[in-house]
């Protein structure tokens, strides 16, 4: 784009962003926007930046407060987010809140085991503790689905307590598996090699059998209602699971897809589930990656055949009813690793690419803001050509950034809303020496 053209856009972006102020009511023309929506999805251009994490908590506090919201969806994996919900709920002391997060072992722990996560899910205790009905208060729930293991133990100890002749029957289903500290990407290897038969049927028969006792088991009182919920949804998650770890070794469009999927049919099971708790149609709020919340369809990988939550999201409600909101930052810090399974370090964010949103934004007169792109036909007119965005996930590499962290993308496409914060700080693990 030559220098007159650019300069026309950043007086067009100047004319149409809306800065941040450090007040209470900064996301009040926000949440006038989100309006009536019921799906409000709030990502993050990382997984290791207080800010994104901060401004996710102050939006979701305001929906929660001003518009009705039940529940907090968040890509994190369903049984070891129950822990939180059970916390939430009024399960232990209201001082137990690291006890709500001591599920979260496996890496990357720093994505919820923060010290910013942390006060939020204080705040939801103290406000689920103040409010006069048991059964209007917010949930917390995990999407993801890399909790095999822990989801086949889940379904084996629920049985043990309410029925022990089906823990038994499920235990040989899940047998299959072999052992339950087994590698779920080696079981994808072997079957790929065909050393291994799938375990899809097993785990198929073990959702019928649950399904097929819900009155028996689910009946009884709210509780009951919710357990059984929270158990049926692993045994949904080993299947899902199951084909996801065997979908790796065909090809990463196909796992990307399967886990995708299986977040959004988490997310709609759970809202049918909140719908009839609360006798009235379910609002949620997701929080998850750009690359996750992002509809698919405006960037990159929607050209080579990927789907995401916010995709899928906008295809399956009104276009009323969801809202995506998505984050930049142009450089400062984050907290990272070199590799999956490396130790988490503090790492310094090289400055937004040339050609790239984050670059354009830096330019503006306002450091931090939001940005309305719906219905701005400036806008679409000078983003019709798609440019660089940036996504940093739990392993940052800085010294191929390009090819690591950028992607094409159609901005006004892909979010309703974007946030930017020009310069970052890193998020703090609660452990300082938790991934090594």
């Amino acid at each position: 784009m030559d220098t007159i053209m650019n300069q026309k856009l950043i007086d067009v972006l100047n004319d149409n962003v809306e800065p941040l102020s450090e007040n209470e009511n900064k996301y009040s023309s926000l949440l006038d926007k989100i309006g009536k929506s019921r799906f409000v999805l709030i990502g993050e251009a990382s997984h290791g930046t207080h800010e994104f994490y901060k401004a996710r908590i102050e939006i979701t506090q305001q929906l929660i407060l001003k518009k009705g919201f039940m529940a907090v969806a968040i890509e994190g994996d369903w049984p070891d987010v129950y822990r939180i919900h059970r916390y939430l709920q009024g399960i232990g002391n209201q001082n137990e809140w690291e006890q709500a997060l001591a599920d979260f072992k496996r890496f990357p722990t720093w994505m919820w085991r923060n010290k910013t996560v942390a006060p939020f899910l204080q705040w939801l205790r103290t406000y689920n503790d103040n409010l006069s009905s048991l059964g209007k208060k917010i949930g917390f729930y995990g999407l993801d689905l890399y909790s095999l293991n822990t989801s086949i133990q889940a379904v084996i100890d629920y049985l043990s307590k309410v029925d022990p002749e089906a823990a038994e029957r499920a235990r040989k289903r899940y047998s299959c598996f072999d052992h339950f500290d087994f590698d779920p990407q080696v079981y994808g290897y072997l079957i790929s090699e065909g050393l291994k038969k799938p375990c899809v049927n097993e785990a198929i028969e073990q959702i019928l059998e649950l399904q097929h006792h819900a009155f028996e088991y689910a009946h009884n009182d709210a509780i009951a209602d919710d357990e059984f919920f929270y158990v049926t949804q692993n045994a949904c998650l080993v299947k899902d699971a199951e084909t996801y770890y065997r979908s790796m070794f065909e090809g990463r469009i196909s796992s990307w897809n399967v886990r995708d999927m299986h977040m959004t049919k988490t997310l709609n099971t759970l809202a049918d589930h909140l719908e009839k708790k609360f006798n009235q149609p379910a609002k949620i709020i997701v929080w998850a990656h750009n690359s996750h919340v992002g509809d698919a369809r405006a960037t990159e990988m929607g050209e080579k055949g990927e789907v995401n939550i916010g995709q899928l999201v906008r295809e399956n409600h009104d276009s009323n009813d969801t809202y995506l909101i998505g984050f930049s930052t142009y450089s400062g810090f984050v907290t990272a690793a070199n590799n999956w399974g490396a130790p988490a370090e503090y790492k310094s964010v090289n400055p937004g690419m040339a050609g790239s949103y984050e670059e354009l934004f830096h330019h503006l007169k306002y450091k931090n803001f939001l940005l309305d792109l719906n219905n701005n036909e400036q806008l679409e007119h000078y983003f019709h050509i798609p440019r660089l965005q940036r996504a940093i996930g739990v392993i940052y590499r800085p010294e191929t950034e390009r090819f690591s962290h950028y992607f094409f993308t159609h901005l006004p496409y892909q979010f309703d809303s974007i946030i930017h914060f020009d310069e970052t700080t890193a998020v703090q693990p609660l452990d300082v020496h938790q991934e090594e």
